[in-house]
Parts: C-alpha cells; structure tokens; sequence
C-alpha cells in the first residue's frame, strides 16, 4: 500500500517524463529489430507502471504524450503518406487499451485501500473487545476475591466450629476458583501446559487453605498441552482433592507431605492424575461418591464430564490415594515443547 497512496504533483511529474523518455528511448533502440506493426510495444508497460505508481492523472498523461510520439514516429513519420484507415484504428485501439489499464488499476487501488480501511477498522473492533474482556474478567475476578474476603472476615466471627468450617471451605473454592480464572481466560490463550497449569493451581490451593507452613508438595508433573475447556474441570478437581487433603487427610496442625502426580499411560490416550498424602488414610472399599463430602462429590462431577473415572483409596504406606484417569484431549493435544521435568522437586 505505501506504493499506491496519493503522490505529489512533483513526483507525478517526474515520474510522467521519466516514463515517457525512458519507453521512447527503449522503443527506437528496438526498433530496427520490430517488423513493421509494433508501434506501441514499450509504451504499454510505461503506461501501466505510472497509472500504479504516480496515479490516474499521470498515467493518462503518459497515454496522451506516448500516444503522440508513437504517431508521429512509427506510425506516421513525416514525409509519410497520408493517414490510412489502419492507422487510425490501430490509435483508436491504443487509446482503448490504455484507458482500460488506467481504469483498471484506479478501480484496484480503490478496493485495496477500502480493504486496508476496513482491515484497520475490524483490528481496532478487536482491539477493544479484547481490551474489554480483560476488564470484564479483571472485575470478575476482583468480585469473587471481594467475596471471599468477606468471607473470611465473617469466619473470624463464627463461634460454632461447623459454621467456621463450612464458612472456610466457601472461602477457600472462591480464592481457588478466582485464581483459576485469572490463569484460564486470556483471549490469546489457545492452549495449555497442564503440567505448569496444576503447578501453579496447586501453589494457589495450598495458599487458599492457609496450609503452606505445614505442608510440603512433590511433584512429578509430565507436561502436555491442551484446551482450556478440558484444563478448567481438570483444575476443579485438582483443587478440590488438594483441599480434601489438607482438610481432612493431614488433620489441623499436623505437618505431612502430599505428592501430586500427572503422567501419560502407557497407550498415551488416556493420563492419569494422582494426589498422595500421608495423613491419616481412608477405610478399604472407599467410594467418593458415597462418602457424603462435598468437595469429592464436586470432584466426581467434574470427573464424570472429562470423561474420567475417579477412585480414592487407601495408600499402602498410609495415607491416602486420590487417582483420576482421563482420557487426553482430542486433535489440539500434543507434546509439550518444554524441557523435560525434574520427577522429584519438593516445595
């Protein structure tokens, strides 16, 4: 486009002349070579060249002026006959050619430039939609963490201990949960590394539950990369079993260790979550779904709509086991192209 924006009349001018010397001086050095009937060959591109280049006007003009030379030079030098019927069509067919070249490229010019007018408009358009959904999930985020602060606050009011614990269960899902939305929805994410992804949810669970002094995390974490539709339930559930853990697995006050564990199977459809601690374990025949907790039974719902199938059970060197099995995002999925990652990191 920097090629076809409005000339000055100076350039245009230059531009004209030079057009015009440059074909005439082409079109004598060649024409001892021509067979008679060629009278237009190297005007036609200069005309073209500064209809693009110097503008409608100018390229007109060099229609005009090329026009005249190629009249009184090849078609009808002086001393020649009079004008013959041949001659005159052969002008009137210079003149249509090069009128529609003009025309044409006018009419192209304008389209591109209507097409760079609207392409500028649609980038702005987008510009402040995603200018607006940020704000818009900024808010969201900063309203949820509003309301879990005032849960908090009525927490330390709370005198009966099951209305304090229900309280910083609400709490603890809304910090969770705000956090997931601000890691989930950026209009340019298209995909996520999981292993990073439940890294950092875990760092952010541990802290909503005010249990980063008492208990430490290893991970094992394979990178891979998927959707944000399948990260967000995967997120729900890694926090709800993480605050399972901590509430009800490695009791108040005492300090313990969960391990948090993300791999491929062996088929490499299907991946495998696991959360291990070391607290005080879960009978045989565990069912989460039949263990009356609210966040296993959020956590098997969000199982069921991956796809997967969650089990808890109890951990052979006590403690407990909570396995989730899913199967790997469908055609977006693919290898992470991060490094490899430690298999034992501590936090």
């Amino acid at each position: 486009m920097r090629w076809s924006v409005p000339r000055s009349a100076r350039f245009q001018i230059v531009f004209s002349v030079a057009a015009i010397a440059i074909s005439t001086a082409l079109r004598f050095g060649v024409d001892f070579v021509l067979p008679p009937g060629f009278p237009f060959l190297t005007y036609f591109p200069a005309i073209i060249l500064t209809a693009f280049f110097a503008g409608p006007r100018a390229g007109a003009a060099v229609a005009v002026a090329t026009g005249l030379v190629a009249w009184s030079f090849f078609i009808f030098p002086a001393g020649a006959p009079g004008v013959s019927p041949a001659a005159t069509i052969a002008m009137l067919f210079f003149a249509l050619i090069a009128g529609t070249d003009i025309l044409l490229i006018h009419v192209m010019k304008v389209a591109l430039r209507r097409m760079v007018d609207a392409e500028a408009r649609s980038s702005a358009l987008a510009a402040s939609r995603s200018l607006m959904f940020n704000e818009l999930q900024h808010r969201v985020s900063n309203n949820i963490g509003t309301v879990g602060s005032l849960l908090r606050l009525q927490e330390r009011r709370m005198t009966d201990p099951k209305a304090r614990a229900a309280l910083a269960d609400a709490r603890a899902r809304l910090e969770v949960v705000a956090r997931l939305q601000r890691r989930l929805h950026d209009p340019a994410r298209q995909s996520v590394d999981m292993g990073e992804f439940i890294r950092g949810l875990a760092q952010d669970t541990i802290e909503a539950m005010d249990a980063g002094r008492r208990i430490a995390c290893l991970y094992e974490l394979e990178p891979f990369v998927s959707e944000p539709d399948q990260a967000m339930p995967l997120g729900l559930v890694t926090s709800e079993l993480l605050m399972n853990a901590c509430e009800h697995g490695i009791p108040a006050e005492s300090e313990g260790l969960i391990a948090i564990r993300l791999a491929r199977l062996s088929d490499r459809a299907m991946v495998r979550l696991a959360i291990e601690d070391d607290g005080r374990g879960v009978p045989d025949g565990f069912s989460p779904g039949e263990a009356g907790s609210l966040g296993l039974s959020i956590a098997a719902q969000f199982a069921h709509q991956l796809g997967g199938r969650l089990t808890v059970r109890p951990r052979p060197q006590g403690g407990t086991v909570a396995e989730l099995v899913f199967p790997e995002a469908g055609p977006a999925a693919r290898p992470a192209p991060a490094a490899a990652p430690q298999p034992h990191e501590t936090v």
